[in-house]
């Protein structure tokens, strides 16, 4: 049972086991898919072992179940701050913290991120009046050489890679994180296709950055969007089939599990028998007969059958002596002797305390 494991899971937690305690809960979950609880307790599990993007999926779909539960937006807040989305972090521990107003560990994170996102402003405006100042006069010579400088920055730059990437999906949706801070707006640019997405990141002065990926489904381009914030670029992938993705590329050699229509499944129709196919009535006869002689029956029923058979078997004379004796004696004799009853009348016989009576038609 869910509960079982539940408890389960939350010993394995306390024991620092946590592989074990994520295994537990997802078992849990998969057999109580509407428990919030057990999506605020793995996502908890999942900021231990640092799977903080998880984490966050885990605390938004408990938030879904149960919007008042406190410690699923607490937990959201911690993992969002952990990813550097400071702004997210302060939306959820706000939220959290008009549930639970006496908790002290809201007011604190929320400090926390009011400290970061002053300090991620300041790092913009900063960069701004940079990438606005006039370009200073200097000596030809001294401007060769500056430029061979920056051109040598540049190569050790492009050669390593400037920004992490990460993305989780829902049943609509993949959201992309490219956690790239301090980077405006007017810098970022995001082309989406059928299947595919390309960001180019261009800073003056700098080798732009591009990522341009085939992804693992179709998505549907009008409905994309992204959105450019203090720590990272968020950009969210509508899908256009209900399918889980197992990776973000695109990968010929996976399998996915679609739903399965009713109409694709091969249907055996069922047969019916031919009016061209040969029956053998004689080989059918004989068998109706052995298995009436190998019936077992009770009462009447065994008694009719002994008549059958008693009168299937008689000649001519022995058939007229049943029938007479059994009509004139209204059902009360039965003779098979024909000399016997074939010249007088059949009398009634009613068994032994039974009266025997005529009915006037």
């Amino acid at each position: 049972m869910a509960s079982d494991l539940e408890k389960s899971a939350k010993e394995a937690f306390v024991d620092d086991n946590l592989e074990l305690a994520l295994d537990l809960y997802s078992q849990a979950i998969d057999l109580d898919p509407a428990n919030a609880d057990l999506y605020a307790d793995r996502a908890q599990v999942n900021i231990k072992l640092h799977n903080f993007t998880e984490a966050v999926a885990d605390a938004n779909k408990a938030i879904e179940l149960d919007p008042s539960m406190s410690k699923a937006y607490l937990r959201k807040g911690t993992a969002c701050i952990k990813l550097e989305e400071y702004q997210t972090a302060k939306v959820a521990l706000q939220a959290g913290s008009s549930l639970a107003p006496t908790d002290s560990r809201f007011t604190k994170l929320i400090k926390d991120c009011d400290e970061r996102i002053a300090a991620e402003t300041n790092q913009l405006q900063k960069l701004a009046l940079n990438n606005a100042s006039p370009v200073s006069s200097v000596p030809h010579d001294v401007g060769i050489a500056a430029a061979m400088d920056s051109n040598k920055e540049q190569v050790n730059v492009s050669s390593k890679p400037k920004y992490r990437h990460d993305f989780f999906n829902t049943t609509t949706e993949v959201v992309l994180t490219i956690f790239a801070k301090g980077i405006p707006a007017n810098y970022v640019n995001v082309d989406f296709g059928e299947q595919i997405v390309s960001i180019t990141i261009a800073i003056p002065g700098e080798d732009a950055y591009n990522f341009q990926q085939r992804l693992f489904g179709k998505i549907i381009p009008e409905k994309c969007k992204y959105q450019v914030l203090a720590s990272k670029i968020e950009i969210r992938l509508f899908k256009a089939e209900a399918i889980t993705w197992t990776s973000l590329e695109f990968n010929k050699d996976k399998r996915v599990a679609h739903k399965v229509n009713v109409s694709d499944v091969n249907t055996k129709k069922p047969s019916y028998p031919s009016s061209k196919t040969k029956v053998d009535w004689d080989k059918l006869e004989a068998q109706v007969k052995k298995e009436e002689k190998e019936e077992k029956l009770d009462g009447d029923a065994a008694l009719n059958k002994f008549f059958r058979d008693i009168y299937g078997d008689a000649d001519e004379d022995m058939r007229r002596a049943m029938t007479k004796s059994f009509v004139e004696s209204n059902g009360t004799v039965l003779s098979t002797n024909w000399k016997e009853v074939g010249s007088k009348k059949v009398e009634g016989s009613p068994p032994d305390g039974m009266e025997l009576k005529k009915w006037e038609h």
